[in-house]
């Protein structure tokens, strides 16, 4: 697979049926390496390790309702209390991270009402924390960790 912008990690790999398949910590099962599934799983491993948020404040791959049409968050963080912290949106690395990109996960949050939101294609990466007040917003060059966010949540 191809390198990605984060720190190097190792993972768990096994051949199933002649398709790569990469252990998930979270769901606790060997999924299909997609490339999109290679950066969803350095995505926690950086939010884990790096970022130090609890693995139980994290899922992956959820179904969401918007309206009528159900639809998968990537990664979500969550506060102790269950409201949400962090929307993560992965794209495979060949995917380019365009306004379109940023409007989906902008769609996802008018029902998760997160208070940040990180979209990666594993090169580059955009975090942002939401200033729902004033209805922006506000990019920021990393997102906190798990400490930082928990302060400035109180």
């Amino acid at each position: 697979m191809l390198a990605l912008n984060f720190p190097k990690y190792s993972f768990r790999f096994k051949n199933s049926e002649n398709k790569i398949a990469v252990f998930d910590e979270l769901r606790k099962k060997f999924v299909v390496l997609t490339p999109e599934e290679w950066v969803r799983q350095h995505v926690v491993k950086f939010l884990t390790l790096d970022k130090k948020y609890p693995k139980n404040h994290i899922n992956v791959e959820k179904q969401l309702k918007l309206g009528k049409l159900t639809k998968r968050y990537d990664a979500v963080v969550f506060y102790p209390d269950g409201k949400i912290k962090v929307v993560v949106e992965c794209k495979a690395p060949h995917i380019k991270i365009t306004q379109e990109v940023f409007d989906q996960i902008a769609r996802y949050n008018l029902s998760l009402k997160a208070d940040y939101l990180m979209l990666t294609n594993g090169l580059q990466h955009y975090f942002c924390k939401l200033d729902y007040k004033e209805e922006k917003y506000h990019f920021l060059p990393e997102i906190p960790d798990y400490l930082t966010a928990e302060k400035t949540k109180q």
